[in-house]
């Protein structure tokens, strides 16, 4: 299902013995557009401490009663590797991170999420020893790509031809937890008009000057298929949009891609 993220924003997280705190923002992967991880406010219990949530524990979503039930328990988040939200996150401790967990590094592999494209139900092999990870964390490299949604809020999206609007906020697949279509405010330029952007479409993001470069014109962008919120994002809609743009849609591409790795034995 596709949603905004802001839908999501103060779910409930259940741990299998007791709730861990409610989900503040994300964390997204901004060459794949994944969403790595949720940060959860936990509260009195943990002192409020910020805590990351990987899309690897959610279970089950529980959309009435805004609440996401995962594999965890309140002793695994406490005792987790504590992370810095206020500087840049380095490879090392995502490694060192998704290592306690027993999660797969979401970088190695050819699919979204490593060896799949969804994240549920990947685990670590089990021939990887501690000794192995701590060897593995240490050869990472220092780079990672991470941005948090509340961040990018805001950048000022620019046209082939002249700017158009800024990201109003972001709608993503529930299953494969990847930022399908960054939401546009264009109210600028065509009072009331939304519309939806996909991130294969982005040319460019300049981060030191908050603005998203897509390769479309403003007259395409207008004349596009018009987002609205209180409609649900349905496969009729999506086709709709990506025949405007003239663009091949990600689940084509993404059966194409899963076919040929298979083909190779990937």
């Amino acid at each position: 299902m596709l949603t905004k993220t802001t839908n999501v924003e103060g779910f409930s997280i259940q741990a299998t013995d007791g709730e861990l705190g409610a989900v503040n923002q994300f964390y997204f992967d901004d060459e794949t557009w994944a969403i790595r991880y949720l940060t959860v406010e936990s509260g009195g219990w943990l002192g409020g401490r910020q805590v990351l949530i990987s899309p690897f524990a959610v279970v089950h979503t529980d959309w009435q009663a805004r609440r996401l039930d995962v594999a965890l328990t309140k002793k695994q988040v406490e005792n987790s590797p504590d992370i810095d939200m206020h500087v840049p996150f380095s490879r090392q401790h995502e490694a060192a991170y998704l290592g306690y967990y027993g999660y797969p590094y979401y970088w190695g592999g050819p699919y979204l999420w490593g060896t799949g494209y969804y994240p549920t139900g990947l685990a670590v092999p089990a021939d990887v020893s501690k000794e192995g990870l701590a060897d593995r964390i240490r050869k990472e490299s220092k780079d990672s790509h991470l941005r948090s949604t509340a961040t990018v809020t805001g950048y000022h999206i620019e046209a082939s031809d002249g700017e158009i609007g800024h990201v109003d906020g972001f709608v993503f697949d529930d299953a494969a937890w990847a930022i399908r279509y960054i939401e546009v405010a264009t109210r600028n330029w065509w009072p009331g008009k939304k519309v939806l952007v996909s991130p294969a479409w982005i040319e460019r993001v300049s981060w030191t000057d908050s603005k998203v470069y897509v390769g479309l014109s403003r007259e395409t962008i207008k004349n596009c298929p018009e987002y609205v919120e209180s409609m649900p994002i349905t496969r009729e809609y999506e086709t709709g949009l990506y025949l405007h743009y003239g663009r091949p849609p990600y689940w084509l591409h993404e059966a194409e891609r899963e076919s040929r790795f298979s083909l190779r034995g990937v």
